[in-house]
């Protein structure tokens, strides 16, 4: 059976919707209660059965927006060691990722545990990849230690999920640079 093709104003539509939904996450740094699904719709200019359409339940919604900021911070990693020394890349990479943690917090909580099993099984494959090219160029420049691997920078990255909402502009900075000066070759 072939793929149905959306119209393009239903992708336009698809494409506001969840434009909306990161823009509120952002904004409410990561809050996932402040997301209104017809305060959504509303600010899109869509009505609420296009929402619903497009995204059945809140949880349908939040993944949309989960996949978009993962692949975003994937999709980064090119351009950065395009033009930056692969330290910097890492770097900017990982400040991206700080603001990309703050929304998954939010997702993680309003998620099923099931539902987020399946939707971190899908894409952690990608950071794990785009994290590795980012050590390996780092390695290769003799920026980065040879001796740590994607794997111990995602361990210890998960510090952040520890990090109490109210302190996290002061605190998620502070993890970050602790782990990139573990990560320096001496």
């Amino acid at each position: 059976m072939a793929a149905r093709v959306q119209r393009s104003d239903a992708v336009a539509n698809r494409e506001r919707i969840v434009a909306v939904a990161r823009a509120t996450l952002s904004d409410s740094r990561g809050a996932v209660d402040e997301l209104r699904l017809h305060l959504v719709a509303k600010a899109a200019s869509v009505g609420q059965g296009t929402l619903y359409r497009h995204f059945p339940t809140r949880e349908h919604l939040l993944a949309e927006v989960y996949r978009q900021e993962m692949g975003e911070l994937v999709d980064a990693v090119p351009a950065l060691l395009a033009e930056r020394s692969p330290l910097d890349a890492l770097v900017r990479w990982l400040d991206r990722l700080v603001e990309y943690a703050r929304v998954k917090r939010g997702v993680m909580a309003a998620i099923e545990a099931s539902a987020w099993q399946d939707l971190y099984a899908d894409q952690h494959g990608r950071l794990d990849d785009a994290l590795t090219t980012l050590l390996d160029r780092g390695v290769a420049a003799g920026e980065v230690r040879e001796d740590v691997d994607a794997a111990d920078v995602i361990l210890l990255l998960g510090a952040l999920s520890r990090v109490p909402a109210s302190e996290w502009d002061s605190r998620s900075r502070t993890v970050v640079r602790v782990v990139l000066d573990g990560l320096r070759r001496r």
